[in-house]
């Protein structure tokens, strides 16, 4: 209890002398995750859920246009819209796939849920074993607030004090030698793909990592590094021309998707963002560490996309022209990426 009581008013303090400092960050300084500094709120303001996600998730169209925020350490995407056509058939991924809303969804990662009210700030936030935040929902001026207290009042556990277990994420596996890898086979099927969706399969196939495929691809047509930079020209050019583009940026538990054009770009400090109303990017600059262009082939053609990473080889955010199965890509985004080289 001691400990708790001091976290707090470790919390307490920091706010005092940062006003605006977002929690993720407050817990960070603190040295500890960002679900133990929501826990210390139970019962003011905050209302510990019962881990029903998928029933829960499955309700929250109710609550009209929210915003969906999703990020991981480097990336943060806010996308406003309604969540409808919900798919929790496979055991693999669920989804909602919506032109707003489009989510890929991996409920295995999901341990805990709570709904928080901050002043009119109203949400509900998904947190994982390492007791960083998944998924958080907030409702927006067109949300409806009474049907997000009957499902706060639905979902609410009968015990309000919660005892965290928190499991430090493991760093990925260190990469096999290059010398250890079917490099011949694996450039083989690469060439050969049918589906971007199979690539993943590749990689496993092969025990590579996705920064280590890139760098055995079977040319630089393939994949080729490009400098960091080529993500703000892009951006700005997509912004000029209102080519839509697909945006994502996932966790250990989750993918959001953008899919549309994007008007409004700016600089803020080290981050580079997108500032539309329905949807934000806030992208920090000084951590992306890779950045490639990468070439898929598929029963419809070329996919080309732009792949960022983090020092530890983990995706920050993918940039593609916008596509569906049985459509071609864009040529206007191809002659844009052709021009990053």
């Amino acid at each position: 209890m001691n400990n708790t009581i001091s976290l707090k008013e470790q919390w307490n303090k920091l706010k005092e002398n940062n006003p605006h400092l977002r929690i993720r960050n407050a817990a960070f300084a603190l040295g500890v995750s960002e679900v133990e500094l929501l826990a210390l709120n139970i019962n003011e303001g905050v209302t510990l859920l019962e881990p029903h996600f998928e029933a829960l998730l499955k309700e929250i169209e109710q609550l009209g246009k929210v915003m969906a925020l999703s990020r991981n350490n480097e990336a943060v995407h806010e996308r406003k819209g309604v969540y409808l056509n919900a798919d929790f058939t496979s055991t693999h991924a669920q989804l909602f796939i919506g032109e707003d809303i489009d989510l890929r969804i991996f409920l295995n990662q999901w341990v805990s849920a709570f709904a928080v009210s901050e002043g009119d700030r109203k949400s509900f936030q998904f947190f994982g074993k390492d007791g960083e935040a998944i998924h958080k929902i907030y409702l927006t001026k067109d949300s409806d607030a009474t049907a997000f207290e009957k499902l706060v009042e639905k979902y609410k556990s009968p015990q309000q004090d919660v005892n965290l277990t928190i499991t430090p994420s493991i760093p990925n596996v260190i990469e096999k030698a290059d010398g250890e890898i079917d490099v011949f086979g694996f450039q083989n099927e690469w060439k050969n793909l049918q589906d971007t969706h199979n690539f993943f399969g590749l990689l496993r196939k092969f025990q590579v990592s996705r920064t280590q495929a890139l760098r055995l691809a079977p040319d630089h047509y393939y994949a080729k590094p490009i400098n960091k930079d080529s993500i703000v020209k892009m951006l700005e050019k997509v912004a000029e021309t209102q080519l839509p583009i697909m945006v994502f940026v996932g966790n250990k538990g989750i993918i959001q998707i953008h899919t549309g054009p994007i008007k409004k770009t700016l600089w803020h400090e080290q981050w580079f963002n997108i500032m539309d109303p329905d949807f934000n990017l806030h992208l920090d600059m000084s951590k992306i560490s890779q950045t490639w262009l990468v070439r898929k082939p598929t029963a419809d053609g070329v996919v080309t996309s732009i792949e960022v990473f983090n020092e530890m080889g983990d995706v920050i955010v993918q940039f593609f022209g916008k596509r569906k199965p049985g459509i071609p890509e864009l040529a206007a985004w191809q002659e844009i990426v052709k021009d990053l080289i």
